[in-house]
This record gives C-alpha cells, structure tokens and sequence, in this order.
C-alpha cells in the first residue's frame, strides 16, 4: 500500500485533533460514506443499499466543523429533492491496472476497464445515475463529477465529502443529473487523475435546439504514465522538491512565486521544512516510488523554455512526453468519418494534468455553441484554448477531403491528431499544424452567455476574495498563501450572490475550478466552472449559492492542487 496523500494525511490529522472531518467522512460503513468494510468486494458482488443521506454516526460526528452544512445533511437532501431525480442510469465502473495501446506504444498504467479514454457514460437530463465504482486499484481512489450541480456527498472529495473507496472496495453513486451539457469524471485524489482514469459524461437535452448530422466527443491529454519508468507521483516528487536559482531562473516573486521570465536551470535539492511533502508518494525512499509496480521514478519531466504569450509566460510544470486525442499518438489517430456538408457537433473536453491546448481543424472555421455544458451566443473562431478542465462544443460543416484536427500543447511544441475523412486523400503527418492554429482565436472572456442561462442582474451579497500564491521554486502553490486545509472554510450562506475574486499573483497561469456550481464571467459572459486566470491578473466571477454542502475550489493543474493549491467554500447551516 502507498504512502497516503498529502490531503489524506491532513484530513486524518484533523480528525484525530478533533477540529474536523466531517461526519460524511466517518469510518463507520452505516453511514453511507465508507463502503470499504465489506458492503462490496472487488468482485463487485451484490451488495446491502447504503443512503447517502444515512444520518452521520461514529466519532467523526461529534468533531465536525461546526455551523457548517453536512454533505449528507438534511439540506443536502432538500436540494437533491428539487431536481426532481428520474429513471436511474446504472453503470459499472471498474478502476484497474492495466496495458494500454497508444498506437504503437503501450504503457502500464490505471484506467476504468480497458481503453483511453474510459468508455463515455452517456444519460438524459433529469436522470439518476447509479453509478457502481469498483476500487481494483492498489491505493484508494474516488470519483469527482466535473461540472456538475449534484448532490454534495457525491461529490468525490475523499477528506471532505465522502472517505476514499480503499483498495478492494466499492461505493455506489447515485444523483440526479439536473443539467444538460458536455461533462467528464475523474478522481480527486492524489495525482491519480494523470494516469488514464478518466471519462466523458455527456448529458442530453432532448428538447435541444442545436441541430446536427454527427457528433464527436474529443479528449485532450497530456500523457507521462507508464513511459521510461515514469508515473505521476514521480513527476509530483521532482516537482515538490522546488527549484532553486542556478543563474538561469529569474529571480523571485515577491510572494515567493518565481519569476518565469528566466531561463531553465533547476536545482533539484529540495526545500526543507515543506510540510506534509517528505511522506507523498513517488517521494524517495517512498512506498510505490516510481511505477505502479514499484519501478524506477524515469527521466526529469521538469519543462525547458516552455512558455506562451498567450498564456502569459510560463505555459506549465510538467514537460509530458506525449499528447493524446481519445487515447492515441499522432502517429496512429483517432479517425472520424462523415460527408461532405455534413454538421458535426464536437464535443471538446481538456483531461490534461498540466497542459492548455490551442484546437483548430485544418480548412474549416468552428462554431462555438457551448463552454462548460451551458449555451453561449454562438461565436465563430478558427482556434480555441482550452485549460485543463475546460469543455467546449463547437459546430462545423465537414469539407470535402481529409483534414487535421490539431490540438497545440500550447507554449510546449508538442501536437496532438485526429483526422476528420470525407473522401479520398492521403491522411495528414503526425507533425501537420494547420494555419488556423494562428488564425483569430476566441477566449472565455470574449463570449456571451445564452439569454436563457443569464444570471439576473444582482449586486453580490457577499465578496470572497482569494489570491492565488506560490510558485515552482518552493513548491508552495496555495491560496492567500495557506496550503490547503479541508478545516478551513469561506462561509456564504443560501441563497446569496456571490462574487469570487481571483488574483493572481504568481508568474504563471491557472484553471481555477469551483465545484457543486456554474458561475458567470463578467459582462453577461458565459456560465462556467473552470476559467483561466493570467498571470498578474484578477478575475472577478459570480453565482448564485443554491446547492449547499462544502465545495472545493482549486487550481485544476493536478501538480498545483496536490501541492497545496485548493480550498474550500461552506455554507452556512
């Protein structure tokens, strides 16, 4: 068994100081959050009903936070009522170590059963889906429904909302889907999520207004897992040892962010006095250092001059070896048939652990029609940015021919390919990079929102102001310079508006992701749930505090969360 997690440590630290892990997260299996003490085996085997709404037992309930809503608690249930939960969706999900084929490269790596991306789960509004995950993997995981409004206690959060699914175990999920759009599943714990253990979930609205032929559901990934003896835990140890100035790094940032101005010299001697880092996995001298089986930790990923003007600077940590579209190389893609004149919706997902991808499709302009599952006034653009965690639908009318789908690891150099064929041709060279990569660009903030997903004009009722902090050289990504505490808590209140306010101010650019909610970018800007927010930038979002429970907020650069760049937004009870 691994070494736990950074967050996991801290969470068991709490618990055992007594100021807080919540009763969700109670060891007791009676209460519907820990299915790890025999309710359901690896196997999968059937299994006595746990509620989520099971009223919280064990210690853990006398040492909750107080004040604070429960992720199981009555309000919860209310909420989870008002969706009205339809016909089930039931799906069985296995997480496994396995081989995979990349197109000619086969890695060892954890997916959900035996293919990249895992197999799309796909339901109707209005449905309830009951979800089963079988935990086959050697250290505990979990599942976190990205962008969607659904129950708390269903969330994924292990030390928040729910105890991690232990190895050989199973926990069952099940919500109501109460929003239409283009979603994805992954794990919310550790680096996990930089392995192959991820997923669409697509949500269909049948009275969609949106008419098209075709449809084609697009992952973008940054890969590392399973290549050279490398795996992400070994990446996040390199990473967290921080980096020193070896003339070649600019200097340092004034809240102790580095500078990215400079060049690529690292000093990989590690920063005592890191709290809660020594024991990680993929540490040295660590358990399961390296890969799954206990190999070797590989070569330095550590980036050389990885920068872009568009993403301020610095475009990211982690120089992944390889660049996937639904799982495949560019030597070997992905490809998608239709007819010339044919409409076809692509469904854009960004699964990446640290990379932005800058997505054009050679000899055709794409429509944007949705960003993060909710309609925007459609927008035409040659090339879109996606940061990891962002969605976006685009429509297009299929030329005739054999074009390249191109996704730009945008400031790393690397290409990712799919190939659209409508008739003959040769099929494009792993290295094409269409003209329309350079071509007019949309970004989040240039978009409007759909008048029917508008947030009324309000005033917030409350301000939250975050300052995202940190930087490569330490390591020490975090919020308003505290790394994350699941004990700390940013209170608002039911049925208030409120204002997140992110400034940055590290020398680098990060998705910052809410969960549970959609929020809206200024100006009638779009509904989202991940943004970009630039380096030396303040972004300013809001929404409106209807789904309570305890919500995470954090950086959705799985190296930046994981060294401490998350935090958490509570409603008051």
């Amino acid at each position: 068994m691994r070494t736990p997690t950074r967050r996991t440590v801290l969470g068991a630290a709490l618990a055992a100081a007594g100021t807080g892990l919540l009763a969700a997260c109670s060891s007791d299996s009676t209460n519907g959050m820990d299915h790890s003490s025999g309710s359901r085996g690896a196997t999968g085997g059937p299994a006595a009903p746990a509620g989520p709404s099971a009223a919280p037992t064990g210690s853990s309930a006398a040492s909750a936070p107080a004040g604070f809503v429960l992720p199981n608690g009555p309000e919860v249930a209310a909420a989870e009522a008002r969706r009205n939960p339809g016909p089930e969706r039931k799906v069985t999900l296995i997480a496994a170590e396995t081989t995979l084929d990349l197109g000619g490269r086969t890695v060892r790596t954890w997916a959900y059963g035996d293919v990249l991306p895992g197999r799309e789960v796909r339901a109707t509004v209005g449905d309830t889906l009951a979800l089963t995950l079988a935990n086959h993997l050697p250290q505990p995981t979990s599942l976190h429904w990205h962008g969607l409004a659904l129950r708390n206690d269903m969330d994924g959060v292990p030390g928040l909302t729910q105890a991690a699914v232990k190895a050989g175990a199973s926990f069952d999920y099940r919500f109501a889907l109460g929003h239409p759009g283009t979603y994805w599943f992954h794990p919310h714990s550790g680096v996990q999520q930089d392995r192959g253990l991820y997923a669409p979930l697509i949500v269909e609205d049948p009275k969609e207004p949106l008419r098209y032929d075709k449809e084609w559901v697009v992952v973008l990934d940054d890969w590392v897992d399973g290549v050279d003896g490398s795996t992400p835990d070994a990446v996040l140890a390199e990473l967290a040892k921080g980096m020193g100035d070896m003339g070649g790094m600019g200097g340092m940032g004034g809240t102790g962010g580095m500078d990215h101005a400079g060049g690529s010299g690292h000093d990989m001697s590690g920063t005592p006095g890191t709290p809660g880092m020594s024991g990680m996995p993929g540490m040295p001298g660590a358990p399961g250092a390296g890969s799954p089986s206990g190999g070797g930790a590989g070569p330095s990923r550590m980036p050389m001059g990885a920068r872009s003007p568009l993403l301020g600077g610095d475009a990211g940590d982690v120089a992944h070896p390889f660049h996937l579209v639904n799982g495949r190389l560019p030597g070997a893609p992905e490809t998608f048939t239709a007819r010339p004149g044919d409409r076809i919706r692509i469904r854009l997902i960004n699964a990446g652990g640290d990379t932005a991808y800058r997505v054009a499709l050679g000899g055709h302009e794409l429509t944007v029609t949705h960003t993060d599952g909710f309609p925007v006034e459609p927008a035409t653009t040659r090339a879109l940015l996606l940061g990891m965690g962002e969605r976006y639908d685009v429509l297009v009318t299929a030329g005739d021919g054999v074009f390249p789908l191109t996704a730009l690891a945008e400031g790393k150099g690397a290409t990712a390919l799919a190939v659209l064929r409508t008739g003959g041709g040769a099929a494009p060279g792993a290295s094409v990079r269409p003209a329309e990569l350079d071509g007019r660009l949309v970004t989040a903030g240039s978009l409007k929102a759909d008048p029917s997903v508008r947030l009324p004009a309000k005033s917030p009722d409350r301000t939250v102001q975050l300052e995202l902090t940190g930087g490569m050289a330490k390591a020490d990504w975090a919020f308003d310079g505290r790394r994350y505490d699941p004990a700390q808590r940013h209170p608002v209140a039911a049925g208030e508006r409120v204002r997140l306010e992110f400034r940055n101010s590290t020398g680098m650019w990060h998705p910052v992701h809410l969960h549970g909610h959609s929020f809206a970018l200024p100006g009638d800007g779009p509904r989202k749930d991940t943004a970009i927010v630039l380096p030396g930038s303040t972004l300013a979002v809001d929404f409106d505090a209807d789904n309570p429970g305890l919500w995470m907020i954090h950086c959705h650069n799985v190296y930046h969360a994981e060294t401490g760049m998350m935090t958490v937004l509570g409603y008051r009870a």
